[in-house]
């Protein structure tokens, strides 16, 4: 296994694990995603690559990938009412479904970890779909602590 940041020649085996994760996304809430992996979400991609702001993290086994992580550096100025803080935020996460379970979201969660404390950050924060239950007991296990809530009333 090795994990790095991703090269823009790694872009669209990436965007083969972000077509899974849209998927499940999909199945899940499909009155929020749209079904498909059409171009438009294949060119975002390229965008997050190059926004200075962003880093694409890619796990691969035998050059191949089975892991990526989407970090944006986000800064929220001072306001009346919260104060200014710096984190990292995990945009998209996912492992290929056929590596799961495998230690392979373990070791990345624990790279983007330490490359986050190296970079001065002081939080990583990440949202999920709350279907995704499995991910929440990931990211439970990984640490996360739920802070916030978004919550729906469905009409």
């Amino acid at each position: 296994m090795n994990i790095r940041f991703a090269r823009e020649e790694d872009l669209e085996g990436i965007n083969e694990l972000r077509r899974q994760v849209h998927e499940l996304h999909a199945a899940g809430k499909p009155e929020v995603f749209k079904p498909g992996f059409p171009p438009e979400l294949r060119d975002h991609v390229r965008t997050v690559f190059r926004d200075p702001t962003q880093k694409i993290l890619l796990c691969e086994e035998a050059g191949k990938p089975v892991g990526f992580a989407v970090l944006h550096s986000i800064h929220k100025p001072e306001t009346p009412f919260m104060v200014e803080r710096e984190f990292l935020d995990i945009d998209e996460f996912g492992v290929d479904a056929a590596h799961r379970r495998q230690g392979i979201a373990t070791a990345m969660i624990r790279f983007l970890t330490a490359w986050a404390k190296e970079a001065d950050f002081d939080r990583v924060e990440l949202n999920m779909w709350e279907f995704n239950q499995e991910a929440l007991a990931f990211y439970e296990q990984a640490g996360f602590q739920t802070y916030r809530r978004y919550l729906e009333l469905s009409l």
